[in-house]
């Protein structure tokens, strides 16, 4: 049909005439109509329902929340086509500032990412091999401190340890050594 005698056909349509059983309420964009009609059972109540284009498969249907509405009688009035165009580019802008959000997060480093794609961190270079001798330890460093590298290395590992400690404590969980106990039920009262 064309345009304006489709336009006719659904002003036909939606006229409550007392002879008719069921009568047109609206169109979404998609094509599908919207339907009312008197229920067979409770005469005072009114059914509604949607019947869709001929060419969809009942599968492929998504129709807008406003109908949606509408059809569980959450809504009293059917949405107008102006209602509809004006949510469908609501939903046109909302996905525009989500892909910009999306895009500015994924600009901002992560610390998830490797550290080749981190930024350089000035200061404090933990990847420096300390220089070994012809028997594989460590020379001993003469400096103010006097500590030889195992002795640094063994206070950072107390260090580390100390600070899981810390945060075991702060969260609440148990440490590693222990294991739960079995229930025991208390006995119970008599009343």
């Amino acid at each position: 049909m064309s345009g304006s005698l489709r336009q006719l056909w659904y002003r036909w349509k939606s006229l409550k005439l007392p002879w008719r059983r069921q009568w047109l309420c609206g169109t979404d964009l998609a094509g599908n109509t919207f339907w009312e009609f008197r229920d067979q059972r409770n005469a005072g109540r009114i059914r509604r329902i949607a019947r869709f284009r001929w060419k969809t498969h009942h599968g492929d249907v998504e129709l807008p929340p406003q109908w949606i509405q509408w059809l569980r009688h959450t809504r009293a009035d059917p949405p107008s086509i102006n209602e509809q165009k004006l949510d469908q580019v609501r939903q046109i802008q909302l996905k525009q500032l989500a892909a910009e959000a999306d895009r500015r997060w994924a600009e901002k480093p992560s610390f998830l990412d490797p550290p080749s794609k981190q930024q350089p961190s000035i200061g404090i270079s933990s990847d420096i091999a300390e220089p070994q001798d012809a028997q594989g330890t460590t020379p001993r460093q003469d400096g103010p401190k006097g500590k030889t590298a195992e002795q640094e290395k063994a206070a950072e590992r107390a260090r580390r340890e100390e600070e899981r400690e810390r945060w075991r404590r702060e969260t609440g969980q148990p440490a590693p050594e222990t294991q739960p106990e079995g229930w025991s039920p208390k006995p119970t009262r008599r009343r």
